[in-house]
C-alpha cells in the first residue's frame, strides 16, 4: 500500500471514529449535563483541566517523539514507558498538592475530591500512550478508532445511570475511570509487551526533542485552565459549566480538526523536504478544513435555540451567547492547525511555544476584561481576539521554510460560514453569505473540484 493510500485510509478511519464519537458525545453530554447541572459540570471541567495540564507537563512530548520515529524501536518504546511512569508519580504528587488550593479558590469541597480522583489516574493515562503512539506511527488508525470509540461508549454507559440517580459530580468521575481502564485493556491487546529499561542515551534523545515540544503543548493545557480560573473566579462554577459546554459542542462538531492535527504530523514528516508540495498541502488543507467544519457549526447555530432547550434543558440557554464566538475562533484555528503541525515537523517547537504563549497571554487579558463586562460570551470574544497575532507569527515562521501559502479562497469560505453564526443579532439575511463563494470563480471551481474528487467515477464497461 502506498503512503498516500495509508494517509487517506488512516484519515478515513480517524474521521469516522471522531464523527461517531461526536454523535455519541453530543447525545451523552446532553443527558449528563441535564442530570448533574451547570455547577457540577463546571467543577468536573475544572478538575479535568487540571488533569490535562498535569498530563501534558509530565509527558514531556514523549508520545509525539515516538510517533515521529521512522521505524519501530522496542527499546525506545520501553524507555518511554519507564520515563512516563516516573513522571506520572510526580504528577500525582502535584495533584495532591493542588487539590486543597483549588477547593479554597472555589470555596467548594467537591473540587478537591474531583482533582484527587482524576489525579490518581495519571499513571494509567501515561501507560496507554506508548502503545497508542506505536499504532499512530504506523498509521493504524483503524485500531486507534476502535479503542477510542469503545472508551467513549463505556464512559457514558457508566456515567449516565449514576448521574440519573443523583450521583452529581461522582458520575463523570466514575465514567472517566471506566474509560481509562477500558482503553488500557484494549491497547495492551495490540501486541506491545512493556518492559522497564534505563538507557541514558535514549533518554537524552527523547527529552531533547520532547521538552521543547511540550512547551507549546503545556501552554495549550494552561489555556484550558483559563475558563475554570478566570471565568470561575468571576462567574462561579455555573459560569464555568456554560463556557465548558459551549467549548465541548464546538469541539465535537469540529472533529475533523482533531483528525487533521493528529495525522498531519505523521504525514508532513514525509513531505517536509519538499517546500512546494508542503505549501500546496497547507493551502488546500485550509479550504478542506473550513468546508468540513463550517457547515456543521452553521447547522447547529440554526437549530441551537431549540436543540439546547430540548437536549440540555432551559438552564443551559446562556450557551447560545457563547457558541458563535467560539465557533468562529474554531474555524480560524482549524485553518492554522496545519501550519502548527508543519512547525512540529520542522523541529521549530520553541517558536510554536512562543506563538502559543502570546495567544495565552492575550486570552487571559481579554477574558478578564470581557467576561467581567459581558458574562460568559466575553470568553468567546476573548478567544477570537487572541488569534490574529498568533496566526501571523505561525504564518511568518512556516512561510520561511515553504513555497508561498495562499489564504484568499479559504478566507472567503471562512467569512461565508462566520456571518450566519450571528444571525440572532444581524438578522436572517446574513444566511445569504453562504452563496457568496459561488459568485467568485476561483472558489466556485474549488468546490466543483472537491465534488468531482468525492464523487465515484463510473468505470466504462468494455465492449
Amino acid at each position: 500500500m502506498t503512503f498516500k493510500h495509508q494517509v487517506i485510509r488512516g484519515s478515513a478511519y480517524l474521521s469516522f471514529r471522531l464523527a461517531a464519537g461526536a454523535a455519541i458525545g453530543i447525545v451523552g453530554i446532553s443527558l449528563l449535563t441535564r442530570f448533574i447541572g451547570p455547577a457540577n459540570y463546571g467543577m468536573f471541567t475544572a478538575a479535568h483541566a487540571v488533569l490535562v495540564y498535569l498530563a501534558t507537563l509530565t509527558e514531556c512530548g514523549i508520545g509525539v517523539y515516538l510517533i515521529r520515529l521512522e521505524r519501530d524501536s522496542p527499546d525506545e518504546s520501553h524507555q518511554a514507558l519507564t520515563l512516563l511512569l516516573l513522571f506520572s508519580i510526580v504528577g500525582v504528587l502535584l495533584a495532591v498538592a493542588a487539590a486543597p488550593l483549588l477547593a479554597r479558590y472555589y470555596d467548594v469541597a467537591e473540587v478537591r475530591t474531583a482533582v484527587l480522583v482524576l489525579g490518581l489516574g495519571l499513571p494509567l493515562v501515561h501507560i496507554v500512550k506508548v502503545p497508542m503512539a506505536r499504532l499512530e506511527r504506523n498509521l493504524d488508525y483503524r485500531r486507534v478508532a476502535v479503542i477510542e470509540l469503545v472508551g467513549n461508549l463505556v464512559y457514558y454507559v457508566v456515567a449516565l445511570p449514576l448521574a440519573y440517580r443523583g450521583a452529581g459530580i461522582g458520575a463523570p468521575l466514575a465514567g472517566w475511570w471506566a474509560q481509562q481502564l477500558t482503553q488500557f485493556v484494549q491497547v495492551y491487546c495490540t501486541g506491545y509487551r512493556p518492559r522497564l529499561i534505563w538507557r541514558p542515551a535514549l533518554i537524552k534523545r527523547m527529552l531533547s526533542f520532547g521538552v521543547p515540544y511540550s512547551g507549546s503543548q503545556l501552554i495549550l493545557a494552561v489555556r484550558e485552565l483559563v475558563n475554570p480560573l478566570v471565568v470561575g473566579r468571576i462567574l462561579g462554577p455555573a459560569g464555568v459549566g456554560y463556557v465548558a459546554l459551549a467549548l465541548r459542542i464546538v469541539q465535537q462538531l469540529g472533529f475533523v480538526r482533531t483528525a487533521t492535527s493528529r495525522i498531519s504530523v505523521a504525514a508532513f514528516a514525509r513531505v517536509g523536504d519538499d517546500p512546494a508540495r508542503l505549501a500546496r498541502a497547507i493551502t488546500e488543507g485550509m479550504f478542506l478544513q473550513i468546508i468540513a467544519i463550517g457547515p456543521l457549526l452553521c447547522a447547529f447555530s440554526l437549530l441551537a435555540p431549540f436543540a439546547i432547550t430540548f437536549a440540555f434543558g432551559p438552564t443551559w440557554l446562556p450557551v447560545l451567547l457563547i457558541f458563535p464566538w467560539l465557533a468562529v475562533a474554531a474555524m480560524i484555528d482549524s485553518m492554522f492547525q496545519l501550519q502548527s503541525s508543519a512547525l512540529t515537523v520542522f523541529g521549530m517547537n520553541y517558536k510554536q511555544a512562543l506563538a502559543q504563549l502570546v495567544r495565552l497571554a492575550l486570552l487571559v487579558v481579554f477574558a478578564t476584561f470581557f467576561v467581567s463586562r459581558m458574562g460568559g460570551s466575553g470568553y468567546g470574544l476573548a478567544a477570537l481576539a487572541s488569534l490574529p497575532l498568533f496566526c501571523l507569527l505561525v504564518h511568518i515562521w512556516v512561510r520561511a521554510r515553504t513555497a508561498p501559502i495562499y489564504y484568499g479562497r479559504a478566507t472567503v469560505w471562512l467569512v461565508a460560514f462566520s456571518l450566519p453564526l450571528f444571525a440572532y443579532r444581524l438578522g436572517n439575511v446574513v444566511w445569504l453569505s453562504l452563496l457568496a463563494p459561488l459568485l467568485w470563480s476561483p472558489t466556485r471551481h474549488q468546490l466543483l473540484g472537491l465534488a468531482e474528487f468525492v464523487t465515484p467515477r463510473r468505470v466504462p464497461t468494455p465492449p
